[in-house]
């Protein structure tokens, strides 16, 4: 298709010179990101349901009963026991009555192990946490498996998504206003109209979820949410470390709220209450599970070690329902206590962001939102390489024909993107440093 061809055609003749120039970053942008769609799409929707994931893997430490129940000390010292040298980072309450009560412990070759107890004091099983479906799944979703390449390539992938369903968005605008093939499809067209239709009308109607969805990643991600976090430092926005992580080694593999790797340390008796008065305490607290109880000195997964103070937190992936209470290890007098609503407006709207890009804001229903998103997004890719591949020449790669075109404003919605956008903009300049000095090339024509 040539670009007198585009300029030829009416409705893209109103929307003005702009058009063709879209359209072409439009068309590179998806087929850049395609593998990536379907990866974190598939690994995304996964992960949406990491509390049924988990309590499936734990399915045989469920409904044990309460006959013969012991204390939580005598679990704690049960789980000691059975892994010598191990340190004790946290107490996980049962959800319900009659399971297992978990116990996260560092062991001295580094690792974590999460260690589950009877009622009855009887160890039953362990897991890795950094071997857990959902961990796996994470790691996928947030780095690839690469590492610190792959947490970039993330990144870039969702800036560029960003950008193709905003470039789709102006193309999508019709001009003339017709409803019929912009708000729903014609289903009486057959071939590619039809699949223009269907790939126009999805994208508008699942625009919105994908943007909110994109946007609520970026805190997590390694150059956009470094950046962040020295913005939100220096500026003075925010007092105190921020609850999330970022990157590698945080990142989506930091979805789960888990402790940090500690040094393995034994636990030495002192004379402070036990374990069980401070269980007393989570119960009476009633606070979204998971319920965790942490320590003096226990490793944390955001900030420094918890201090010389029993720490009661919720660690549920719906950050709107978190709270945190502190208390004197020697007297169990209440030190502190903090919530979602404690937090700073900005914390506030990444951690609403962290619940919804988790399906946990809602609970099932936004799980199923999440997936239908998912879906819709797979199928909106897949018929955009279906319709390139019915356009595409027999010789050629079929890109829109580039055109010298005066950006004028674009070119602020241009360099703001690329602000807010740190590798899509670092991307950009690549491009046109290609396509400068690389037009002769064939998939420039």
């Amino acid at each position: 298709m040539t670009a007198a061809t585009l300029r030829s055609e009416p409705r893209r003749a109103t929307l003005g010179s702009l058009y063709p120039l879209f359209w072409r970053w439009h068309f590179y942008a998806g087929l850049f990101v395609l593998p990536f769609i379907l990866i974190l799409s598939v690994t995304g929707s996964i992960y949406l349901f990491k509390p049924q994931i988990e309590r499936w893997e734990e399915r045989s430490w469920l409904g044990l009963g309460t006959a013969g129940a012991v204390s939580p000390d005598r679990q704690l010292d049960a789980v000691l026991a059975a892994n010598p040298g191990a340190r004790f980072n946290h107490y996980r309450l049962p959800r319900e009555a009659g399971d297992a009560a978990m116990v996260q412990l560092g062991l001295p070759a580094g690792t974590l192990r999460e260690v589950y107890v009877s009622p009855q004091g009887r160890v039953l099983g362990s897991l890795n946490p950094d071997t857990r479906i959902a961990a796996v799944v994470a790691r996928i979703h947030g780095s690839l498996l690469i590492g610190r390449w792959g947490d970039w390539l993330v990144e870039l992938a969702a800036s560029w998504t960003i950008v193709m369903i905003l470039t789709g968005l102006y193309l999508w605008w019709p001009r003339p206003l017709r409803l019929a093939g912009t708000l729903w499809p014609r289903l009486y067209l057959r071939g590619r109209p039809l699949l223009k239709d269907l790939h126009r009308v999805t994208g508008f109607w699942i625009a919105g979820l994908l943007l909110v969805m994109l946007a609520s990643g970026l805190p997590w991600a390694g150059v956009w949410g470094s950046a962040f976090a020295w913005t939100r430092a220096e500026l003075g926005w925010v007092e105190g470390p921020q609850d999330w992580k970022i990157g590698v080694g945080g990142g989506h593999a930091g979805h789960d709220n888990g402790m940090a790797m500690p040094m393995a340390q034994p636990v030495v008796p002192g004379a402070d209450l036990p374990l069980s008065a401070f269980v007393t305490k989570a119960e009476a607290e009633r606070m979204a599970f998971p319920v965790l109880i942490l320590p003096p000195h226990a490793p944390q997964a955001f900030g420094p070690p918890t201090g010389d103070v029993w720490t009661i937190k919720s660690a549920a992936q719906n950050r709107t329902l978190t709270r945190q209470v502190t208390y004197n290890p020697a007297t169990g007098t209440e030190i502190g206590r903090s919530g979602f609503a404690d937090q700073h407006l900005i914390d506030q709207v990444v951690n609403t962001g962290v619940a919804w890009h988790e399906g946990q804001l809602f609970g099932v229903a936004n799980q199923i939102i999440g997936v239908l998103t998912a879906v819709a997004l797979i199928g909106l890719s897949v018929v955009g390489v279906l319709m390139w591949l019915r356009r595409r020449p027999a010789s050629g790669f079929g890109a829109p024909a580039a055109e010298q075109v005066k950006l004028g404003w674009a070119a602020l919605v241009l360099v703001g993107l690329g602000v807010l956008l740190p590798l899509f903009g670092a991307s950009v300049l690549v491009i046109l440093i290609v396509d400068r000095f690389g037009r002769k090339l064939a998939y420039f024509k």
